[in-house]
């Protein structure tokens, strides 16, 4: 392999790529990683890492107003949005100079630039080319904001962590994570916020009831929904403030407009068309099961191939591309029963099928349900409730899904995921004691079933 400058070269210093480099120089694989805009990428710098430090702040002045019924009887409190944005660049700057750390130490050299595929086995950056035996596509996805009257007066996901000063009045756009995540964000922080969705429900590919229960406990906390609309024009008035013209013609004010309306592979400009790479009509790079492109020798992994756009995922499909290609390994990656969450407020967690996905596969099928008020809030004052959902194949007794709305649900789904990855049955989780007093406990109490599905 002397004929090239490197055995990897990996374009975009993200979580996959970041893992694929590491462990694939932790091999004597001769590794280069180029980025040139974050390093840590999407996860690290402006998606899951800063939004879940805003997600704790959001929750701190309902807590210090439910602390009253415990007693605690805290004066009013104060927010300062420069503190929190601040402390969060402080953290992701710690956070950058690990990712340096690790990649160093484990002997990739770290290339700063943009780079774009010169060749099958070379790879410009920054007016250097540099020859590689295989390339590795790991540069993920971008914000998608739709081209209208005045769409450039929105902002992304990328532009919302370091705004200058804190909106009192937000429209979120869109009806996915990351809109409904940050509406809770802004409401919570003490925005007036509304949320636009142009379809009937939020939150499209959940269980259809943990849907409609979660859009009902967000309105609690102050979010406004607005469904079936849309924006079609938005005005920049005299006073600095956004008006935003919908579908219907109504108007609404606002002093910041977040577009959430989903990411696109980011493959523009890499040179991969010119190469003959393949690439689908979203411009994901179209992968085998080993994740090779059409090209041989280049490769792609996360978010670009636009199979599973979650962090883990991509972590997942970095190590499998190393066991295959330095370790004779299996490059398959089991996409079944991948747990989640939202991180809204409160949180959704959730693994495996959703009832209305069960009912289509399945001949008969038991849903099991629980709605309650959790502990805590029998005294706190507020009126939120969790949802707890259990799916199970009536003829087997699997549990095929598992869903949750409440207070750290994507802690408890975690670890009822590994249940279900071991193949657990209904009456398994019957025999496990549960711990009280938990809102967990209530998975392995849930006795007889809310309804049955059956064809």
């Amino acid at each position: 392999m002397a004929e090239f400058d490197y055995e990897l070269f990996v374009i975009g210093a993200g979580s996959g790529g970041v893992r694929a480099g590491r462990m694939a120089a932790a091999k004597g694989v001769r590794v280069a990683i180029a980025e040139d805009l974050y390093l840590g990428g999407t996860c690290v710098n402006v998606g899951c890492v800063p939004k879940k430090l805003y997600v704790y702040a959001s929750h701190y002045a309902e807590s210090f107003h439910e602390a009253r019924g415990f007693g605690l009887l805290a004066e009013d409190v104060s927010f300062d949005w420069s503190v929190l944005r601040d402390h969060k660049k402080s953290e992701i700057a710690r956070l950058n100079g690990i990712y340096g750390n690790l990649l160093r130490n484990s002997g990739c050299d770290i290339i700063d630039g943009r780079a774009r595929i010169s060749g099958a086995h070379s790879v410009e950056v920054a007016g250097k080319t540099y020859t590689t035996e295989r390339i590795l596509v790991a540069t993920g996805g971008w914000p998608f904001i739709p081209e209208f009257p005045g769409s450039e007066y929105a902002i992304s996901s990328n532009e919302v962590f370091d705004l200058e000063q804190f909106p009192k009045r937000v429209i979120v756009v869109g009806g996915g994570y990351i809109a409904v995540e940050f509406a809770g964000i802004f409401a919570g922080l003490g925005a007036h916020t509304e949320l636009l969705y142009r379809g009937d429900m939020i939150l499209r590919g959940f269980d259809n009831e943990v849907r409609e229960f979660t859009a009902q406990e967000i309105a609690k906390k102050g979010v406004k929904l607005n469904l079936n609309a849309d924006i079609v024009k938005i005005e920049k008035l005299g006073d600095g403030a956004l008006a935003a013209e919908l579908a219907d013609g109504r108007v609404l004010e606002a002093d910041q407009i977040l577009y959430a309306t989903g990411r696109t592979p980011k493959t523009q400009g890499l040179g991969l068309e010119q190469i003959g790479v393949e690439l689908s009509k979203s411009g994901a790079v179209v992968v085998n099961d080993n994740f090779q492109s059409s090209v041989p020798s280049v490769y792609a992994i996360g978010d670009v191939i636009d199979r599973v756009q979650l962090t883990p995922v991509a972590l997942a499909e970095g190590m499998a591309l190393v066991r295959h290609l330095y370790a004779d390994g299996d490059a398959r990656v089991d996409y079944e029963l991948i747990p989640t969450a939202v991180f809204c407020q409160p949180n959704i967690g959730t693994v495996g099928l959703s009832e209305e996905q069960a009912a289509e596969r399945y001949a008969k099928v038991d849903v099991y349900r629980s709605e309650f008020r959790a502990l805590k809030h029998t005294i706190s004052g507020s009126d939120e409730r969790t949802l707890m959902k259990m799916i199970v194949d009536s003829e087997t007794d699997r549990v095929l899904g598992v869903h949750m709305v409440g207070a750290e649900a994507g802690e408890i789904i975690q670890g009822i995921a590994v249940a279900l990855k071991a193949g657990a049955t209904k009456a398994v989780f019957d025999s496990t004691i549960g711990i009280h007093p938990t809102a967990a406990e209530e998975f392995v109490t849930m006795r007889e079933p809310a309804r049955r599905l059956g064809r």
